[in-house]
């Protein structure tokens, strides 16, 4: 779902003050039955093992399955999907159905957004929230396009999306918009235009 900031021809309506957009990875999904086969095969050890075998092998491996499982299914589950929403005063990222990880960047910290026609996983090491020291910082959810914002401190933060151009677009629109009135609110009271 995307709102547009171009209103449509001959509609007197506003232009929209936010754009919204999200990418999907299903594949995910087969990562999160592993993790789900994992906590099963450490409930059926707890329920179904004779505990003949001695208590500290076989509740090492219970453990061992039940946390793997979990980490597995918690792992792929946050980054099924991502959702980014831009908005006069920021952008925000959030990851996964509980909204978690998320990242907020206020719109004064930017100063350039680029559209990326290819976010390869491989590029930053797989799939999820990363960070390369060449690279700057990304959420990876799938293979395909995305946008690139360059940050006042010289970092990077890169995100996957659908309709990434239209981001970009939104947010250089932003930024002009942003700049300008702070140059207006720069210029001293009672100073002429020129």
């Amino acid at each position: 779902m995307t709102d547009h900031p171009e209103s449509a021809h001959g509609s007197t309506q506003a232009p929209s003050t936010v754009w919204t957009g999200r990418a999907t990875n299903r594949i995910q999904w087969l990562l999160a039955l592993a993790g789900a086969g994992c906590m099963a095969l450490g409930i059926e050890l707890a329920v179904g093992s004779p505990w003949s075998s001695g208590f500290a092998p076989l509740l090492m491996s219970v453990i061992g399955c039940l946390a793997a499982g979990l980490l597995i299914l918690f792992g792929t589950l946050a980054f099924v999907h991502v959702a980014v929403k831009v908005d006069g005063d920021a952008l925000e990222v959030r990851c996964g159905h509980a909204g978690l990880p998320r990242r907020r960047i206020l719109l004064a910290h930017v100063v350039g957004a680029e559209y990326v026609p290819q976010v390869n996983p491989r590029q930053w090491g797989g799939w999820g929230y990363r960070w390369r020291p060449a690279q700057g910082t990304a959420v990876v959810v799938r293979k395909g396009e995305g946008m690139a914002l360059r940050l006042g401190d010289g970092g990077t933060f890169t995100v996957t999306v659908d309709d990434a151009e239209s981001a970009v677009r939104f947010i250089r629109q932003r930024l002009h918009l942003t700049a300008a009135a702070e140059r207006d609110g720069d210029r001293p009271r009672g100073a002429a235009g020129g």
